[in-house]
């Protein structure tokens, strides 16, 4: 049996394991070394290995962005960030047809930017969110998948974390891929807030209808949200005025949450302990996926898999577009199987040899930046597909009372919004790129 196909038994071996339920990073971590096992005959070169990869891996700076932001996240989550923003776009859009599901949707946008993780979006807002759309006669199906597609914000609208993952693989600058993800994300947020508008027309029982606010009730409501203003604009705008890098800009946003959170009283005593607890577990969580992560993709370099599927397509000639609607294809039924994180980190170093060398008529960096864009966009996707979407689990574990069945026959709304807009950011490649071709 040849190094090659051991590599591609690999896979199959690794699904099945997931299937199991077997955590993600210890499956690509058994995979990687059992395969080298295969390979060379004995354990000594896995553990060599072992020592080796760990070094490499956890030696990269850009790393340290990944623990900065969700502790960034568990700041504005303790202090009352996400009610300030609920109620915010609660005041100016809650008596539109549909308003407080629209409102939902812009609180996420909002939290996305100072959180950068889509379960964390879903979870927190929906905390915030979902008494507040019971209490004005949301149905339940419709409410968890409205929190459910605004969940996925989280990871869209930088700083992203998945997007930082995405960077370190592809080799790209992490600065160029938030500014590229901005506007497919605001694209995201207007595309779902015109679904629930859609909605709530096609199935007017759906909704229910919250009075008006006044003037100075809406402008009252502003004012708590101005810290996060501050924080987004301070940590973006410091990036991209070249204040400090983005690894620095992620310390210096976490630092700022922290102190808006302080000062608001929602990290006194026990709360500011945990805040770190949860940042160092979610922390340990997402590293040990990408050690599993980094030693099954060295065992594939040894293997040679990823530069022999390229040379086939290159050999069968076969259409770029094709190729590339057969790669998103794929990321909706791995969304079935697994978290973003884990896609990213399985697959990009798999289909990211095989695409660059299509010509897609941009240069390389140009490609790399889109094509991290459209699988970010698609990955999240995968988040809300049925019947395994994990933000439909989250929110619908918040509301027992609502059948799933109900959920996802409500989510199918956002999904199709999800599909136009993935077909529109491939057809004109130039809506994720216009900003990082002005800025760069």
């Amino acid at each position: 049996m040849s190094n090659f196909d051991i590599g591609l038994a690999s896979f199959a071996v690794l699904m099945v394991a997931i299937f199991l339920r077997m955590p993600i990073g210890l499956a690509m971590f058994s995979v990687g070394f059992g395969g080298l096992y295969l390979i060379n005959g004995d354990a000594t070169f896995a553990l060599a290995r072992l020592k080796s990869e760990t070094y490499s891996t956890f030696s990269s700076y850009s790393l340290s962005i990944i623990p900065m932001f969700l502790l960034m996240g568990q700041f504005a989550t303790h202090g009352g960030m996400s009610q300030a923003l609920f109620k915010a776009a609660q005041s100016w859009l809650g008596h539109l047809r549909g308003g407080v599901a629209m409102a939902a949707i812009g609180a996420c946008a909002g939290f996305g930017a100072i959180c950068g993780s889509s379960l964390a979006t879903a979870a927190t807002m929906g905390q915030v969110a979902l008494p507040e759309m019971k209490r004005y006669g949301y149905s339940g199906g419709f409410s968890s998948a409205t929190l459910a597609a605004g969940g996925t914000l989280g990871i869209l609208i930088p700083p992203s974390v998945i997007l930082v993952i995405y960077a370190i693989l592809a080799e790209q600058n992490i600065a160029k891929l938030f500014l590229a993800a901005l506007i497919p994300g605001i694209l995201a947020a207007v595309g779902y807030m015109i679904t629930v508008s859609i909605y709530v027309r096609l199935h007017p029982e759906a909704a229910g209808v919250r009075p008006r606010a006044s003037t100075r009730q809406r402008l009252g409501a502003l004012v708590p949200v101005l810290p996060v203003l501050v924080v987004f604009l301070v940590v973006v705008g410091g990036i991209y005025l070249g204040l400090f890098t983005p690894t620095e800009g992620a310390a210096v946003g976490a630092a700022a949450t922290g102190l808006i959170a302080f000062f608001n009283g929602g990290l006194r005593g026990k709360v500011w302990l945990d805040s770190f607890y949860a940042t160092a577990k979610s922390t340990a969580m997402i590293f040990f996926i990408v050690l599993g992560a980094a030693f099954y993709n060295g065992f594939l370099a040894l293997t040679q898999v990823p530069q022999e599927l390229a040379a086939w397509v290159v050999a069968r000639a076969f259409n770029p577009w094709m190729v590339l609607a057969l790669i998103l294809s794929l990321y909706l039924v791995f969304g079935c199987l697994m978290d973003s994180l884990s896609m990213i980190l399985l697959t990009i170093p798999i289909f990211f040899p095989i695409v660059s060398v299509l010509d897609f008529g941009m240069g390389p960096e140009d490609f790399a930046i889109w094509f991290g864009i459209i699988v970010l966009i698609v990955v999240e996707v995968g988040l809300i597909t049925p019947p395994v979407g994990l933000n439909l689990f989250v929110i619908n574990s918040m509301d027992r009372e609502t059948p799933i069945a109900r959920t996802y026959g409500a989510v199918m709304y956002f999904v199709g919004s999800d599909v136009l807009r993935v077909a529109l950011l491939v057809l004109f490649p130039g809506i994720s790129l216009v900003l990082v071709r002005l800025l760069y």
